[in-house]
């Protein structure tokens, strides 16, 4: 079958290679959507094991559409009956893009109508009762082309379960993870975030050194399917933890707020990391290490939200100040969607990322080689 899963822009790439090392097959990125072919046994690695990805999706048929009479029969001709029972619930959301039928609520109350019809037809009833477990159906027209989906995920995949509460503006787990990763941070060097807030960088980095599945400790929509056998869920578990590396890490996180390192102790107890971890009330503008090497990774307040602006190009001075005095193969990505991020640094960077934190577009600012 086709699985898809959706991502953040600007993390395709990063998508696509974690589904290389599940070894899947026909890996085919596109923007904001990476496709591969797999089994039901890779909707349940998928979903465990994906550190930058939104949700997995499975495919249920692709066909053209310019009517609402098309989009009726083409969902009416899908094999709905193959997936969800009779008492399954199966809510529908979409989107359209550049096509004809550009109204998400009415492709949604005929795509509604239509599997409806195919359900009722199959088990013979008028009414569906819709009181057992969720079936998330999916639509997404592009071009005139409709394809439709089920969600196998439930909450998005950034929901990891290791965060309590969070505090202002928080960090999603996906782009924190995928920050990580374009450090190129697997555990041996000392990686460090200076502005922790809830201490989603410093736990994804611990969760990378350690090579654990981010998806272990939370479930998903298809665990409860009854077309699907529940085993799956077990072996693709087990492949993970299989997998998990044990050492010593030089992790860390600071934020000038003593609360906010408080809830980052919480949460990597939550996610299981808080003896490879710590946390520390710390100024970011007296930040030093004297370690050769090293990563440092952050999400400085970008001024939109939390702070003036003039406030937040006031710390960035500071902070580039301060890791001026690094050794010169550190390493350093900064999230930021300050336009004058760059000046306010006082450097510009080596190298420089698009991404989109939630609706934010940000750079991500790279510093050493």
């Amino acid at each position: 079958m086709t699985l898809t899963v959706p991502c953040l822009f600007g993390l395709e790439s990063l998508v696509a290679d974690e589904m290389k090392r599940l070894q899947l097959n026909n890996i085919r990125a596109e923007n904001g959507r990476v496709h591969c072919e797999g089994t039901e046994l890779d909707i349940a690695r998928l979903n465990i094991n994906l550190r930058c990805g939104a949700r997995v999706l499975m495919e249920l048929g692709s066909f053209p559409v310019h009517t609402f009479d098309e989009l009726f029969e083409g969902v009416c001709s899908l094999p709905w009956e193959n997936y969800i029972p009779r008492e399954g619930e199966f809510p529908v959301k979409g989107y359209t893009i550049n096509s004809q039928l550009h109204s998400v609520p009415a492709c949604q109350a005929i795509t509604k109508k239509a599997s409806a019809k195919r359900l009722g037809q199959a088990y013979g009833c008028e009414t569906l009762p819709e009181t057992g477990s969720r079936y998330q159906i999916q639509f997404a027209i592009i071009k005139d082309v409709a394809t439709l989906y089920l969600d196998t995920s439930g909450e998005g995949l950034y929901k990891r379960g290791y965060r309590a509460q969070g505090v202002v503006a928080p960090l999603r787990e996906t782009i924190a993870a995928a920050l990580v990763t374009l450090s190129r941070f697997r555990g041996r060097d000392p990686f460090c975030d200076p502005f922790c807030g809830s201490g989603t960088i410093p736990i994804e980095a611990a969760l990378i050194a350690r090579n654990r599945a981010p998806g272990l400790d939370r479930s998903f929509s298809a665990q409860k399917w009854k077309t699907m056998d529940s085993s799956l869920w077990l072996t693709a578990a087990e492949e993970a933890i299989d997998r998990e590396f044990h050492g010593t890490y030089d992790i860390w996180g600071g934020d000038i707020d003593p609360d906010a390192v408080e809830l980052s102790r919480h949460n990597a107890k939550l996610a299981g990391v808080d003896d490879c971890v710590r946390f520390e009330v710390a100024d970011a503008g007296k930040f030093h290490r004297d370690s050769e090497y090293g990563q440092l990774v952050s999400n400085p307040p970008y001024g939109e939200r939390l702070m003036e602006r003039e406030e937040a190009e006031e710390l960035y001075r500071i902070f580039g100040a301060a890791t001026r005095s690094l050794p010169p193969k550190w390493r350093m990505l900064i999230l930021s969607s300050h336009t004058e991020f760059e000046r306010s640094f006082g450097r510009t960077a080596d190298k420089k990322r698009k991404l989109y934190n939630g609706m934010i577009k940000c750079d991500v600012f790279m510093y050493g080689k």
